[in-house]
């Protein structure tokens, strides 16, 4: 978490986030993986991105730049950004040509700013777009794209870029302005989402140091200069060590039983890395820290020294040397702490709550709740597994560390519930995966998804574009999908982002007329193998549709105000709800079986084992939720509590807070917080609670579609107008408990979340 600037939490992107950012290493990493992959993206504050400008906008900026810049495919009129067009070397004047454009921008808009719309708001959100095309095409080809000629020209713009962002932040006449409309007469006439925008305004400035005079602004900004460049340093080195990690397999023995699937990317990797006649049969090998790499591993090598140094590899990423985010961590937790006092509050936490659903009582509240009623239940799980492993004759049976708890209970769920992750593959390929999720978003929400390839430029060849229409044909949005791993380029994790956001008449071409969302879904799952299309998991397909759940709230929006349409303004703690949601339909037998079907054969998903996938739901639920739950509360403790510098560490921290919240204690060498690239270099600082308070929100809203009858189509689609036309479509415009209030006729409660996790019964 970087810069704060005013109106930044309302354009807030979600962070990127990465399967393996997170991963708790005193449990399974592949429990925690299958977890943390059904979340959204990454970015430091105020690198939210607005909507590319229009070409009136874009001609209008043209006008006053040199004639060196102008051919800068960064600074020319699109529709769709120019993804295909741009690289490193159009950062730097790109940047320079824009900000100072915008700086002139900025000293008109003080001194001709009056308490109204037209004279504030518009111009002002005129202002944020024309920064955050440029910036967010940049940061998104660094993320799928990563170069060290993109990497350089970042680091050297981004501290002018941030000095930008705080002159904006801490301007007072647009924040005397903004207070002036509070305080008029006009201020009743306001839409709700207009009073948001004023309200939200006004408290991000003060967050952004507005108050500030002297020496402390002085202090805060060097300290929000370096934040960004902490935050940019912890994401590279965790992408820098996940890469460099290789381990090269020739002997056959050592790789038994990992599935063909997996065999087939190893094969697929070592020939990449030089050698040529690498095949899946014979070989070689190469592994990787890559989520699908780590995974096959972990679960399913029968080899215990092997599964041992890919977990040790792992947990110990971005922890020693050159990449040790260690001190990173240190001076980031100082700097928060210094910036949080220098606003007025006792630490961060209350700094990032201020924003939020909650306070930091109330989350810690919730997370003890679900702690205590998940307890008993992950203590069982560990018990089962152990007399499970005993029962096969596993030397490791009574003492099971770290690297055995994913391999056995993937054996334990096959044994249980006679299902193998790897064997349903076939049923779930990528084509047929989507084909069933468009099917839902029809019936749900009433809209049509088509293949838009070829409208727009794209980053790899890769890339899909789709098109959104509703009932009439009437095209409502866009998104880009971008499906597979690539590790040698592509940031790790899954996430959704806006491209372009809903704007009525300010971004419009024709000041009249909507401008359609445009956002991009990317997810890193396992490529097609030879004439093999991307066959998924279970939880990969789960990861799918919570990221789509995320761009249907950005892409079906119906609000007006650009800086509360879609996924802008939507408090941090609410923003998981339709993702999760989202996510309760794979379990729906309807939606299941229109995608569940043999990529050779066509055959559907037999049904015996589509009702152990109902049965095995609950499957080591109580663990899986410690997972979250540790890390949840070691975010919040880091940043409320811990005092950097002092007598305890932060991994001190991390293993006090595992007594209550893991089975076993953390491996030794855990270093896990050194890649938590959530709360370092996302936007999750003290919200990672955030997962379970919007899983609250998310269960209890699957409910109402539960209580309606999944079996009744017309009650379906009933209630899916009433969620599209609440949750979805308001956005940021009203607070998020008044709009669940308006979906769900009640305030939200816990018991449908602890009931499809199977732990309601823990809670008496």
């Amino acid at each position: 978490m970087a810069t704060i600037v005013s109106l930044s939490r309302s354009l807030r992107r979600l962070p990127l986030l990465r399967y393996s950012s997170s991963s708790s290493s005193s449990t399974s990493i592949s429990e925690h993986l299958l977890k943390s992959r059904i979340r959204p993206l990454r970015s430091p504050p105020f690198s939210h991105r607005l909507p590319p400008p229009l070409p009136a906008a874009v001609d209008h900026i043209r006008a006053s730049f040199s004639s060196a810049t102008i051919d800068n495919p960064l600074l020319k009129s699109f529709e769709f950004p120019p993804f295909d067009a741009i690289d490193a070397s159009h950062v730097r004047p790109g940047m320079r040509a824009l900000l100072k454009k915008l700086e002139s921008d900025l000293v008109q808009l003080e001194r001709t700013v009056e308490p109204s719309w037209p004279k504030l708001v518009e111009p002002l959100e005129k202002m944020k777009d024309r920064l955050a095309v440029v910036w967010g095409a940049v940061n998104h080809l660094k993320a799928v794209k990563d170069t060290c000629e993109f990497r350089s020209a970042i680091e050297e713009i981004q501290p002018e870029k941030v000095e930008f962002d705080l002159k904006l932040g801490q301007s007072k006449p647009i924040y005397n302005a903004f207070k002036a409309i509070r305080e008029s007469s006009d201020w009743k006439g306001l839409s709700d989402a207009q009073k948001r925008i004023v309200e939200s305004s006004i408290k991000e400035a003060v967050l952004s140091g507005v108050s500030l005079e002297g020496s402390k602004r002085q202090v805060f900004n060097k300290i929000q200069q370096e934040l960004t460049k902490l935050s940019r340093k912890f994401e590279e080195n965790v992408f820098d060590a996940t890469k460099k990690f290789e381990k090269l397999i020739t002997d056959k023995q050592e790789i038994e039983g990992l599935p063909a699937t997996a065999l087939g990317l190893a094969a697929q990797t070592a020939s990449s890395k030089g050698h040529e006649n690498a095949t899946a049969e014979n070989g070689p090998w190469m592994f990787t820290l890559d989520d699908p790499s780590v995974l096959s591993v972990i679960q399913h090598a029968r080899n215990r020294a092997l599964r041992e140094e890919i977990y040790r590899a792992y947990v110990t990423r971005a922890s020693s040397g050159e990449l040790d985010n260690t001190q990173v961590i240190e001076q980031i937790l100082k700097l928060r702490l210094e910036n949080a006092k220098l606003l007025g509050y006792k630490n961060y936490a209350e700094v990032s709550m201020s924003t939020k659903m909650a306070t930091v009582s109330k989350a810690e509240a919730l997370l003890e709740k679900l702690r205590s009623a998940s307890w008993n239940a992950a203590v069982q799980d560990m018990e089962d597994l152990r007399q499970f492993s005993k029962s096969q004759g596993a030397p490791e049976a009574d003492e099971l560390t770290h690297w055995d708890i994913s391999f056995w209970s993937e054996r334990l769920c096959e044994s249980k519930y006679e299902i193998n992750e790897e064997e349903l593959r076939p049923y779930f390929s990528l084509p047929k995966v989507m084909n069933g999720l468009f099917s839902l978003v029809k019936m749900l929400f009433g809209m049509d998804v088509e293949p838009a390839d070829g409208s727009a430029p794209v980053w790899n060849a890769d890339v899909r574009l789709y098109r959104i229409k509703d009932s009439s044909g009437k095209p409502v949005s866009y998104f880009y999908f971008d499906p597979y791993s690539r590790p040698a380029e592509k940031r790790g994790g899954a996430w959704m982002d806006e491209v372009v956001a809903r704007s009525s008449r300010i971004l419009s071409d024709d000041k009249t007329s909507i401008r359609l969302p445009i956002a991009h879904i990317v997810c890193n799952q396992m490529p097609p193998l030879g004439d093999k299309p991307s066959l998924m998991t279970f939880h990969e397909v789960k990861t799918v549709f919570h990221e789509f759940g995320h761009a249907l709230q950005h892409m079906l929006t119906t609000q007006d105000e650009g800086l509360v349409s879609g996924i802008r303004g939507i408090e941090w703690d609410a923003i998981e709800l339709p993702s999760q949601f989202m996510e309760n339909w794979c379990y729906n037998r309807d939606t299941l079986m229109s995608m569940a079907k043999h990529y050779e054969t066509g055959d559907c998903l037999p049904e015996d084992i589509y009702q152990k996938l109902l049965a095995a739901r609950t499957f080591r639920a109580g663990s899986l939720s410690l997972i979250h739950l540790k890390l949840a509360t070691v975010d919040l403790e880091l940043h409320s509590k811990y005092v950097p510098g002092g007598s305890e560490s932060i991994f001190d921290v991390d293993r006090r807070i595992s007594e209550k919240t893991e089975v076993i204690p953390p491996h030794p060498e855990d270093r896990f917080l050194c890649s938590f690239i959530h709360i370092f270099s996302g936007a999750y600082a003290a919200g990672y609670y955030s997962y379970k308070w919007a899983e609250v929100l998310s269960a209890d809203a699957f409910s109402a579609f539960e209580e309606a009858g999944l079996h009744d189509e017309k009650a379906v689609r009933e209630t899916g107008k009433r969620f599209h036309e609440t949750i979805l479509a308001l956005g940021g415009g009203k607070d998020p408990l008044t709009v669940f209030v308006e979906f769900r006729g009640r305030e939200p409660s816990p018991e449908p979340l602890l009931r499809h996790n199977g732990l309601l019964h823990s809670v008496a």
